[in-house]
């Protein structure tokens, strides 16, 4: 596995205009790769956008080295390029109880029944309570637990609530998102190792999913 990071330049305009389609970059990632490459079993293609006051960085998580040249030419900025690096070492090293500062961009829902029965719907949560809720039962479920902070509530907090709106084809997706941000704790390191290449909740193909980890 690789863990890649790539600075986005959002003052050119072709920048801009990825930045406003998840669907264009996604498929701006997939072309980083060959278009030949196996399916893996240990992993996914995930990415996230983390954005700051004055830049966009884009990271990957991938069983292959990505090439982000065509990237780097039109939306990048070419002094930097990107950097990779194997991801291997870190996963190998997570062990019960260690403690890390994590982020997650992600797509909290849950399905809600029609009165009159049939099919569930997908719905994303909408209230921080709500999405607080949905990541605590998603920690439970990847091997790790969120300890108290100095307030006695759970160490994590919800930021950058958005609603996205997009096409795709003849159809308009609507996505609600946010950032968790916060400390864990690891319980089962194989679990952790899972979530950290393979993603958490839905929406992965439109930037949710990546946890990442960094001293806390």
């Amino acid at each position: 596995m690789h863990l890649t990071r790539f600075e986005i330049n959002p003052q050119r305009r072709a920048a801009r205009t990825m930045l406003a389609s998840p669907q264009r970059m996604h498929a701006a990632v997939l072309a980083a790769f060959p278009e030949s490459r196996d399916e893996h079993d240990d992993g996914r293609v995930l990415w996230r956008l983390d954005e700051g006051r004055h830049d966009v960085v884009l990271y990957l998580v991938s069983p292959d080295k990505p090439d982000l040249t065509h990237l780097v030419e039109t939306i990048g900025r070419p002094t930097y390029g990107w950097q990779t690096r194997d991801y291997g070492p870190f996963l190998d090293r997570l062990a019960t109880g260690d403690r890390w500062a994590f982020r997650l961009l992600a797509n909290p829902v849950h399905n809600a029944r029609p009165a009159e029965g049939g099919r569930g719907k997908r719905v994303g949560h909408v209230t921080v309570a709500q999405q607080t809720d949905w990541f605590l039962r998603q920690a439970g479920r990847h091997g790790f637990t969120v300890p108290e902070g100095v307030l006695g509530e759970p160490d994590v907090a919800v930021r950058s609530r958005r609603n996205l709106r997009f096409t795709r084809g003849p159809r308009t997706v609507t996505l609600s998102t946010a950032v968790f941000e916060g400390i864990l704790r690891v319980e089962d390191p194989a679990a952790v190792r899972a979530a950290l290449i393979g993603g958490i909740g839905p929406g992965k193909g439109y930037g949710c999913g990546l946890l990442t980890l960094a001293a806390p």
